[in-house]
């Protein structure tokens, strides 16, 4: 098995847990867990003894986003994040989501406090959310003025009515597991999410494994459409953001001045 340093895996009878692994830092995602996330996901689609993976967090949380501060500590992180060959490929940033939802087999995510920002885009490449009744969610990317850009988009168009979804993308506001069961953002809500995840795994562990994938690949085409074209616009409106005077300004106001006003053209 690999090393990591920001996450482990364990593989148990068919089922990989993924766990989150940096509680100290609430799993706030620096490079090196982009990184590592990017290769489990990659290795797990090799592993044919995998049958369901369930991802976790450690510690308090689940993930409360994005470690701002490590990532913009190196200015070329940004362009390691939003680089990609082709403008409908994944980059780093959409692969730790869009990775849980190319693999063939079911992934579980186990939700418990803090799932923000990149935590939440995280958990929406999964293809279901068991979360704690005190779990807090969060499309956070606009506290600091920029767009949501990690590849949630995918599932979020699926899951939710676009009215909701634009409302938390625009007020980047917390809301709690009963709006998101109510709303779809969730799948289930458990006082032992865990446990109930490995309950769902053992059920899909004992169908026809071919008939599982299949549903899973035929149901993502019949729910969306043209996936490149998403991944595309994610980034590249996002460069158009990045660095402009109100994304610094959403910095400021955040962290320093919240009365410092906007520009307008």
């Amino acid at each position: 098995m690999e090393n990591y340093t920001r996450l482990t895996c364990q593989i148990d009878d068919g089922i990989a847990t993924v766990t989150l692994n940096r509680p100290d830092k609430l799993n706030a995602i620096d490079m090196a867990m982009f990184q590592e996330l990017d290769k489990v996901a990659k290795l797990l689609r090799k592993n044919k003894g995998v049958r369901v993976i369930i991802v976790q967090g450690a510690g308090a949380d689940f993930c409360s986003g994005i470690d701002v501060k490590s990532v913009l500590a190196n200015p070329k992180n940004a362009m390691k994040l939003l680089w990609k060959w082709l403008p409908g490929q994944a980059n780093l940033a959409q692969r730790v989501s869009v990775n849980w939802r190319r693999l063939a087999v079911p992934v579980i995510m186990v939700l418990h406090g803090r799932c923000w920002g990149g935590g939440l885009q995280i958990a929406l490449g999964g293809d279901f959310r068991i979360a704690h009744p005190e779990t807090s969610l969060a499309i956070m990317e606009n506290k600091w003025g920029l767009i949501p850009d990690m590849g949630g988009t995918l599932a979020l168009r699926e899951i939710m009515a676009v009215d909701h979804a634009m409302e938390l993308a625009m007020t980047a506001k917390e809301v709690d597991s009963e709006y998101a069961l109510k709303h779809g953002l969730v799948t289930h809500v458990s006082d032992d999410p865990l446990s109930q995840a490995n309950t769902l795994a053992r059920e899909l562990i004992n169908r026809n494994p071919d008939t599982i994938s299949h549903i899973k690949q035929l149901y993502q085409r019949a729910w969306h459409h043209n996936d490149r074209r998403l991944l595309a616009a994610e980034t590249w409106r996002q460069i158009q953001i990045i660095g402009g005077k109100n994304q610094k300004i959403a910095v400021i106001r955040e962290t320093k001045d919240p009365q410092r006003r906007w520009r307008t053209k």
